[in-house]
């Protein structure tokens, strides 16, 4: 196994990280941590591939008579695409809520929300 989406997975997050660090937008915000969380599905997905595998479904093939792919970890990709579409839904509704209230996406001006 090469060493590719190892290395994809981490350049996707650390562009997700310095987008969201150097944001001056909410929505821009946002969209860097859905890149931050796409990193979680190309890791999860190498750490899941064999070389030589096929799909695993069982009702074709003979149990042990070739590989197959880990079907848990495709599940725990599925699972990790429909929480970050959660997620996101729901910070874009909060920014939508900040945008109402307070009339700006610029989290620099939000000097209300200072402690």
């Amino acid at each position: 196994m090469s060493a590719a989406p190892y290395v994809v997975a981490g350049w996707l997050f650390l562009m997700g990280c310095y987008g969201i660090a150097t944001s001056r937008n909410l929505i821009h915000a946002v969209g860097c941590l859905a890149v931050c969380q796409s990193s979680t599905y190309v890791l999860l997905l190498a750490v899941g591939y064999r070389s030589g595998a096929t799909a695993p479904v069982f009702s074709d093939i003979a149990p042990g008579s070739r590989p197959v792919v880990d079907p848990v970890v495709q599940a725990l990709t599925l699972t990790d695409i429909v929480i970050g579409a959660t997620l996101t839904a729901l910070l874009l509704s909060l920014v939508i809520q900040v945008a109402k209230r307070h009339r700006t996406v610029d989290p620099d001006e939000l000097s209300e929300l200072r402690g």
